[in-house]
């Protein structure tokens, strides 16, 4: 194909751009049941971990739609990348006087939590980068295929709110959108997991993802960044960011390592989510990928068959975790 990937069915695009300059614009994600514009409260997390930001920032708009907001702007030191090889990412927080934030609270044993995705949703990343003394963060990402990703900074500045924010970088190449068809169940690894619950658009919503492995339920999770799972959820179309947590923490006495996670999460609008459960056992972390309508979205129409198969992730999408 040409170096124009055309995602025709929900009238949007991606483009290479002559003379070898590739600007990443502000496509939108193909898979099926792509919710609406953004309105209503903003997306939060689920706990103290939310979306919000500052009282400057707007309330009509999710968290990580915007790279600036509430005073702080994502700010990358690149917005291009080459596909296929391990590469450093670096960026800065800055702060409303404009110049980097250096202090910043852990939140879920980390300081910063990176999320890259690919503009169509595959390849889906959860990293941890480094901070350095002067301000500037650094993490390691290999994209082996082409496309427009989404980078999404998930931070918590000393003193100030939580914040989501997010920017495009471009990964030159060819590129073939991948088009996610609805499932709730999903296997990784030899691991099968399986998400029970609605989304209901404005009122918190419990979803249950069980882990079971070669038909046996999983009840000796890891507890994996103080928690027995983590979830992030994406709008379609706009890709609007919800980084929730579940309900309960190991060791409180009441939260069982499995084969159930329960979450209860917020969506600001009527459509289809990809969701991400990050989940730890036997010591490493895996990822189960997920596509869910809320209640009472259309099913879509029917269409020639799609490719469902995800480009290759570099290792286990967490090579940041440490």
């Amino acid at each position: 194909m040409n170096t124009v990937a055309k995602l025709s069915a929900y009238g949007v695009a991606l483009a290479l751009v002559a003379g070898g300059a590739w600007v990443a614009g502000t496509a939108v994600g193909p898979f099926a049941g792509a919710a609406g514009l953004p309105g209503g409260e903003d997306a939060g997390h689920g706990d103290a971990h939310s979306g919000t930001v500052a009282e400057a920032a707007p309330t009509d708009e999710p968290g990580g739609l915007a790279s600036s907001r509430g005073g702080y702007t994502l700010t990358p030191t690149t917005t291009t990348l080459t596909p296929g090889t391990s590469q450093p990412f670096s960026f800065k927080i800055l702060g409303p006087d404009g110049a980097p934030v250096t202090a910043y609270d852990v939140e879920h044993e980390k300081r910063m939590h990176l999320i890259v995705v690919r503009r169509d949703t595959a390849g889906f990343q959860h990293v941890h980068p480094e901070l350095a003394p002067d301000g500037v963060w650094s993490v390691p990402l290999s994209l082996p295929e082409a496309g427009s990703y989404r980078v999404f900074a998930d931070f918590k500045p000393t003193g100030g709110s939580a914040s989501t924010l997010g920017v495009d970088v471009a990964v030159a190449g060819e590129f073939e959108p991948v088009e996610f068809r609805p499932s709730r169940v999903a296997n990784v690894d030899g691991y099968q997991v399986r998400l029970d619950g609605e989304l209901t658009p404005g009122k918190a919503s419990k979803v249950t993802l069980t882990v079971t492995k070669d038909g046996r339920d999983v009840t000796d999770l890891q507890p994996y960044l103080g928690a027995y799972g983590h979830l992030v959820a994406l709008r379609g179309g706009d890709l609007a960011y919800l980084h929730v947590h579940p309900d309960g923490e190991p060791g409180d006495g009441r939260t069982k390592p499995g084969p159930t996670v329960t979450f209860f999460a917020e969506v600001p609008s009527a459509g289809t989510y990809r969701l991400f459960l990050d989940f730890q056992h036997q010591g490493k972390v895996r990822t189960a990928e997920f596509t869910v309508a809320t209640a009472g979205t259309p099913a879509p129409a029917a269409s020639a068959p799609q490719n469902q198969t995800p480009p290759p992730a570099a290792g286990d999408g967490h090579g940041g975790h440490g």
